[in-house]
């Protein structure tokens, strides 16, 4: 079972279906921690601002228990402000502290570029990945956004897209992973995408 984590961000029924039309069936969209500590993949959406999101996922009690299991290897997908919450501070209207899952910043797109970036975007990859499995570089992913993770060791980074300047949009850590995209806005490649991490989960379940 996959866990989608409802902390009052964004629509978060909408990845639910992604992963259904992916053929992802046993999806649940929940608060309850009981339901993150027992499921075998768990996935941070979002959209809004950081500092609410911080604020918001340290009251639903899943703040604590997000580091915990993704830290005994349990698959784990953020997206769109889910990658971004995973570092270690958001410099959005201030400095809000992030989960520190990957050590560096959530910064603005720079100045010269129409904020937000809405659109698609084509996104390399420096290094394979079992999230991009049958889908080629250079396929275009939607992304709406206005801000990025800037880790401080790019290594970690699986896709890369330039908007105004080259960023991550994909990285990867243990069993974790998150993208910057929407994949449930994605087309055929994100749905691909969700069906990749979909079986990461099934995987995992099974060892």
């Amino acid at each position: 079972m996959i866990a989608i984590i409802d902390y009052r961000m964004g629509n978060l029924r909408s990845v639910q279906k992604g992963f259904e039309h992916a053929g992802v069936s046993d999806v649940v969209v929940t608060d309850d921690p009981e339901v993150v500590r027992a499921a075998d993949g768990i996935v941070l959406p979002g959209v809004g601002a950081f500092r609410d999101a911080s604020a918001n996922l340290k009251a639903s009690g899943m703040w604590d228990l997000l580091l915990t299991r993704v830290a005994e290897g349990t698959p784990f997908l953020g997206i769109c402000l889910g990658m971004q919450l995973l570092a270690t501070v958001g410099l959005e209207e201030g400095e809000w502290e992030g989960l520190g899952m990957i050590p560096g910043t959530c910064e603005r797109l720079p100045g010269g570029v129409k904020i937000p970036h809405i659109g698609w975007n084509t996104v390399g990859y420096p290094r394979e990945s079992r999230l991009f499995d049958g889908i080629p570089a250079e396929t275009a992913f939607y992304f709406v956004h206005s801000y990025h993770l800037r880790p401080a060791d790019a290594s970690c980074i699986i896709g890369r897209t330039e908007y105004g300047v080259p960023f991550a949009a994909a990285v990867e850590f243990g069993s974790a992973y998150a993208v910057q995209f929407h994949p449930e806005k994605s087309s055929e490649a994100g749905l691909r995408l969700l069906a990749n991490f979909g079986a990461i989960v099934t995987e995992g379940s099974l060892q």
